[in-house]
């Protein structure tokens, strides 16, 4: 017998917890992403390259601020999602978040230990083999305030990253086409286009789009088979924090006064691949190992039910 859903441990129809209208959420993620748009657009017309631009910005005013003025709207945009969630949708954060009864937070950190460590490692691993492509870069107090900014403002830059795609956006879309592979390719999509607006892209290409693609499909796959979104969280806040921490470049969209500055050519190779043909894999069997996921085709590309079937599921369960 195949593993059956129940209102319990299907994070998309959590959607339904709440005043349920489709077309709250279609404001949101129009509005963000005609921002990008017009961002992009801008880019594409400005005379001046994004690097050269960064590069101006950060001999003015300083990383530091320029991390802070880069981070703060998307930290200001977590609480507008959480904000439109509870007063628009009358919806809960615990919802929004996980069909689980609670917030697991023991999936966030062990998801941001994870990461962090292997993000340590292949750091550690790169300036061991390559010295000469990195600098040391380290100032104790400039340091000290970019960890102080990284704690506090990247957190909240991922998590509404989190919350507006793999949260708002995908439980969205699942109840609206009534399945969850097409949410999961949307979101991810549209998650890695989120970023062509970055410095990388402009220096390596849009070859770059695989890897910001390919980690929109995996905080995708994890959310849709964990049933919530403390797997994504923990992952992408270790992804941005640390690696802030850790190095920087003169061509990357984060540039900060971390430990050590990348000063080697960028190129863009078969590396690329490796987090997604590799990594993430890895990843993706110790979290199910871990978390004892099943039925991935079912999780993945399975039903999602009306609103009337998932409250007569609801008051079968509250009865039972």
């Amino acid at each position: 017998m195949g593993f059956r859903f129940d209102s319990r441990n299907m994070y998309i129809e959590q959607a339904y917890k709440g005043d349920f209208k489709l077309w709250k959420y279609f404001i949101l993620p129009t509005g963000f992403i005609g921002l990008m748009v017009l961002n992009y657009i801008a880019i594409l017309f400005s005379p001046v390259g994004v690097e050269d631009t960064m590069q101006q910005l950060v001999e003015s005013l300083g990383a530091n601020t320029v991390l802070v003025l880069a981070v703060a709207p998307l930290a200001i945009g977590l609480f507008i999602v959480l904000g439109w969630t509870k007063l628009v949708h009358s919806q809960s954060i615990t919802s929004l978040t996980t069909s689980r009864s609670k917030i697991d937070w023991k999936r966030i950190w062990f998801a941001f230990l994870v990461w962090g460590g292997i993000t340590v490692v292949l750091t550690g691993v790169s300036v061991y083999v390559a010295p000469e492509d990195f600098v040391l870069n380290f100032r104790p107090l400039p340091f000290t305030i970019l960890l102080i900014i990284g704690v506090l403002l990247l957190p909240l830059q991922t998590s509404f990253e989190e919350y507006l795609f793999r949260g708002h956006m995908m439980q969205g879309l699942g109840v609206l086409v009534k399945n969850r592979w097409v949410p999961l390719i949307i979101t991810s999509i549209l998650f890695g286009s989120m970023h062509l607006g970055n410095p990388e892209v402009e220096k390596l290409g849009y070859g770059i789009m695989v890897y910001y693609i390919g980690t929109g499909f995996f905080l995708g796959i994890i959310t849709l088979m964990d049933e919530g979104l403390e797997l994504a969280l923990g992952f992408h806040a270790a992804n941005n924090l640390i690696g802030a921490l850790l190095v920087t470049a003169d061509w990357t969209a984060l540039q900060t006064d971390s430990i050590y500055r990348d000063v080697s050519e960028p190129v863009l190779g078969w590396d690329v691949l490796i987090p997604v043909l590799i990594i993430y894999p890895i990843l993706l069997l110790l979290f199910s190992k871990k978390y004892g996921w099943t039925n991935w085709k079912e999780r993945l590309t399975g039903k999602v039910r009306s609103e009337e079937s998932f409250r007569i599921a609801t008051t079968d369960e509250a009865d039972v």
